[in-house]
């Protein structure tokens, strides 16, 4: 029996009115390149036999009784593969609208919190006899590195599956403690609150300069003089501007993709003396102005992402659970020239990064470990039944995040895998995600909106490459 961190509990807790807490991914295949060509028994036996390799698989959830602690994982005692693994087809030829609304319908729909908290699809009927693997995994389970570990678990370097390593132990189901002992423990964990709540507040208060790359400049300034929280949030840049996705989120979702090429972007990359990230960012950036030029109108401040960035070290390099924080950083949607643009975001980048590092790599998690679930969650309704992000600016405007895989080509069941695209989470006020998966010399590009708040995705996620090539076009700077 494992108990989840604050962190892993949270995305359980934020779960309410339009909010998921899961994650997918969007990997599309090509049978014929297994010999023979793949079908769903075959890749129901590759994922039989690597179960030991992923122990998420096979636990579930048990709550503690009225909240009062972090849940626990279980090796669950009915484990049902056949549950998980879902079969089903487009009408073909099933072009990328038709793969990307299946997915957008699949992806808005929670998980059983009574079994373990994920589901795959082998999606098939896909023009040009792709198929897709679709897996949904819930947040509080994985982070964007673990689920890279995960993908690597299920898949080959060589078109010929190789042999799975045999288990260190032969897995032993657990039954489901007893809820009076849960109980107990709750009741010793919340007794312990106090001490915790004044570590954290002493180790907050001695990071203080940090705070702006975590929470943004406004809200750092709030927090530092909350004498001054009236004035200062009537100031125009005390928050991020509002947008048509920055608002309360529905249960449906809309769903893009892209791909383009990792050469081209290390191209721009070096030739402007910036980073892959800082390419990734204008990109988005520059998207989402066309976006918003083309359906709405472009706020005279800049929008502000969210960044998640990875704080695992040596010890928890191969953990499962979640080790983030993040970054608040400007997008530089105010200033038209492209190349001008990735300058502004580079430099902003590189000052949010220094402010990071004065920060305890914890610090994120720490704060998670205080409101037990049943705070948690009754904070999370009252936001959403109160609508609250329809009456306040955000403090940012959409999430962006660089998950790196692996350079080199993948196979599942002997199928080459053809693109990953990653297909996350949204939350209320931020009705926008786009995650970035790398993969065999390329960038796959996944972008999630509210349905209710986003019309043609398709125009945002075909904008991406002709950012880019705008980015490739321009002559490097003169010194």
């Amino acid at each position: 029996m494992q108990q989840l961190s604050g962190i892993d509990a949270s995305f359980l807790s934020l779960e309410t009115g339009g909010m998921l807490g899961h994650v997918s991914g969007l990997v599309v295949i090509d049978p014929s390149t297994a010999d023979p060509p793949l079908n769903y028994d075959d890749w129901h036996r590759e994922i039989e036999a690597r179960l030991h390799l992923v122990p998420p698989f096979r636990r579930r959830l048990v709550e503690v009784p009225l909240g009062l602690d972090f849940p626990y994982w279980i090796e669950d005692p009915h484990f049902d593969l056949d549950y998980h693994l879902r079969h089903i087809a487009l009408p073909a030829p099933g072009d990328r609208e038709m793969l990307a609304d299946q997915v957008a319908r699949i992806h808005s729909r929670p998980l059983d919190r009574a079994r373990p908290l994920w589901e795959m699809y082998l999606i098939e009927g896909l023009e040009g006899g792709r198929a897709a693997v679709m897996t949904k995994f819930h947040h509080a389970a994985i982070d964007g590195v673990s689920g890279a570990e995960i993908l690597a678990a299920l898949v080959d370097l060589e078109p010929t599956p190789s042999p799975p390593p045999p288990p260190d132990t032969v897995w032993t189901p657990e039954a489901a403690p007893d809820p009076a002992r849960m109980l107990a423990k709750g009741a010793v964990s919340l007794m312990t609150q106090p001490a915790r709540a004044v570590r954290f507040g002493y180790r907050t208060a001695r990071s203080l300069p940090g705070l702006g790359a975590l929470v943004g400049p406004g809200l750092a300034n709030i927090l530092t003089s909350p004498g001054q929280a009236p004035e200062l949030l009537r100031r125009p840049d005390a928050l991020a501007p509002r947008t048509p996705f920055n608002h309360s989120i529905g249960r449906h979702r809309r769903l893009a993709f892209a791909q383009v090429s990792l050469e081209q972007v290390k191209a721009v990359k070096n030739r402007h003396g910036v980073t892959v990230n800082d390419v990734v960012m204008a990109m988005c950036s520059g998207a989402i102005r066309a976006w918003l030029g083309e359906y709405d109108h472009i706020p005279e401040r800049t929008l502000v992402a969210m960044v998640p960035i990875s704080v695992r070290d040596a010890a928890n390099q191969h953990d499962i659970g979640n080790h983030v924080s993040s970054l608040v950083c400007s997008l530089a949607t105010d200033v038209e020239d492209p190349i001008e643009r990735l300058r502004t975001i580079h430099e902003a980048m590189a000052g949010v990064k220094e402010q990071h590092d004065a920060l305890p790599a914890d610090i994120l998690s720490d704060a998670t470990t205080f409101a037990t679930p049943a705070i948690a969650g009754l904070a999370s309704r009252l936001v959403a039944r109160t609508r609250l992000a329809d009456r306040i600016n955000p403090l940012f405007n959409v999430v962006i995040s660089n998950v790196p895989g692996p350079p080199v080509p993948l196979y599942t069941a002997g199928a080459r895998i053809e693109a990953d695209y990653p297909v996350s989470a949204i939350i209320d006020g931020v009705g926008l995600n786009i995650t970035v998966m790398s993969l065999d010399g390329h960038l796959d590009f996944g972008l999630v909106a509210c349905r209710d708040l986003v019309e043609d995705l398709w125009f945002m996620a075909d904008a991406l490459q002709g950012q880019l090539d705008l980015l490739d076009e321009a002559p490097a700077a003169t010194a």
